[in-house]
């Protein structure tokens, strides 16, 4: 059974000095100087002058990935870069140009690795222009979609003071483009909401990012975004976050303050997830959009078939980082699980997500 994981991450391993060339910055990559007390080789991920995180070779190392691989016993990656190098609070120009630069190298780390890797670009989404821009040239590198934010933060040099939801009109145009283009899209939690009063116990991690994802989602349901654009393909992060748990709620607000929650689009959020029986035959019609297996428990997952259904849950792992899960491993553990479903959870639901046969792909 072909094994295809539709959330990991990858960075170059040499960079710009783009601090340098724009005047200034806030993400970069060093490596640490002999004799650091690291033991292993690792890049350290700087937020200006502080230290934001260290990565091994299996974030920057295809080879080193390649292994691993083999070890976890899965056939393709799905790579996209680390969100905080989405850098949408850079200038739009430099966005673009950091954006450029990361899709070039995963567009070059599938070539060199035929059948092993399928990228997902990024883009300056601060800029809709080119962001679409970007977009159409993700499409020209062979990359079947994008991962974007769950938000766009203010930009300093731009006037704006508010975050861009993804609901905001500006937004639209990128989304009608994707649909046009038949590109995907991954909506990846970051910059989380509340961080600073969330100081303490990794809380922005462990309460932000669900939370994070749960906003980007119900902010394309009630902005319409789904029931404009009937053919948009989008996969959130993360199991959805904490909207499968919170969805009764989300669909109560709706029916008691309509006046508050319906007035961009009038249809039932229930309306875009799984409804049982309601197809021309009498079958389920799955979700309007897909998510990732990434929930770390086994009755979450059993709730994310009953709420997406499994044609709508592609496995993911979050690999390489320590918040994911080791690939498949919970899917597996699954007693419920037909071995169609399996294959569905395990490969067919990505493929279909991101609109490929899987032909000329490891383990077909």
């Amino acid at each position: 059974m072909r094994v295809i994981d539709l959330h990991t991450h990858m960075l170059p391993a040499e960079w710009p000095n783009f601090a340098d060339r724009f005047g200034y910055g806030r993400e970069r990559f060093i490596h640490p100087e002999p004799g650091h007390e690291d033991a292993k080789p690792c890049m350290r991920m700087m937020r200006g002058d502080m230290m934001f995180r260290r990565v091994w070779p299996n974030c920057y190392d295809p080879e080193a990935v390649l292994e691993e691989m083999a070890e976890l016993e899965v056939d393709v990656q799905v790579v996209s870069t680390v969100p905080v190098m989405f850098s949408y609070w850079a200038k739009p120009e430099h966005g673009a140009e950091i954006s450029r630069f990361l899709n070039d190298h995963l567009a070059g780390v599938v070539r060199d690795h035929k059948g092993r890797f399928i990228a997902l670009g990024t883009v300056p989404l601060q800029h809709t222009d080119m962001a679409i821009k970007e977009l159409e040239r993700c499409k020209s590198l062979g990359m079947p979609g994008v991962q974007i934010g769950s938000h766009v933060e203010p930009n300093a040099f731009t006037a704006r003071d508010y975050d861009l939801n993804l609901s905001d009109p500006k937004l639209f145009p990128f989304f009608q483009a994707a649909q046009d283009l038949d590109m995907s899209i991954l909506v990846h939690p970051w910059d989380m909401m509340g961080a600073k009063q969330m100081g303490k116990y990794w809380l922005p991690w462990l309460v932000g990012m669900p939370a994070e994802t749960a906003r980007s989602m119900c902010c394309m349901i009630f902005g319409g975004i789904f029931e404009r654009l009937k053919e948009l393909k989008v996969c959130f992060a993360h199991g959805g976050g904490s909207f499968p748990s919170t969805v009764g709620r989300i669909e109560h607000g709706f029916n008691c303050r309509p006046d508050l929650v319906a007035v961009d689009n009038p249809i039932n959020p229930r309306q875009y997830l799984k409804r049982h029986g309601e197809g021309p035959d009498g079958t389920n019609i799955p979700s309007r959009f897909w998510v990732d297996s990434i929930v770390h428990d086994p009755y979450a997952l059993r709730m994310l078939v009953g709420v997406f259904g499994s044609k709508r849950i592609c496995m993911g792992s979050d690999y390489p980082f320590p918040l994911g899960e080791r690939p498949g491993e919970l899917i597996r553990s699954n007693e419920n699980v037909s071995p169609d479903s399996m294959a569905r959870l395990m490969a067919d639901n990505a493929l279909e997500f991101l609109g490929m046969s899987g032909e000329g792909l490891a383990g077909g």
